[in-house]
């Protein structure tokens, strides 16, 4: 299941993929994760959307689900105990309880990488 989700404090709609879904999936405001991310790609040289960076930072604080195969939607469904970012080619979403929030329905779109938050 999707549902429409942008925590932009201007309701844009922009490449703020990374922020918006830790936003939502951590309860901290769109501003808090901008800062937050910003802060730390900055001290290591980076751009706040770089891939490897956003790799990087998820890994250092949550659990990811080995060998996770499937659609989007089909692992927001098969984890719906959960609070998930799940990482596809060019994007990252949040499934919170088998709902995924995003500006878009992503369902469809294949699965790269998955942490659980909570």
């Amino acid at each position: 299941m999707y549902k429409y989700y942008n925590a932009n404090v201007l309701g844009k709609n922009i490449s703020d993929c990374t922020i918006r879904s830790i936003s939502c999936a951590t309860g901290k405001s769109w501003d808090y994760v901008y800062e937050h991310l910003s802060d730390i790609a900055q001290a290591e040289g980076t751009m706040v959307d770089d891939r490897n960076f956003i790799i990087k930072y998820l890994d250092e604080r949550y659990k990811r689900i080995p060998y996770v195969r499937g659609t989007v939607g089909n692992i927001s469904k098969r984890y719906s105990d959960y609070i998930l970012l799940i990482t596809m080619k060019g994007h990252i979403t949040c499934s919170k309880y088998g709902i995924i929030y995003d500006t878009f329905d992503c369902s469809n779109r294949t699965a790269e990488y998955v942490w659980i938050i909570d």
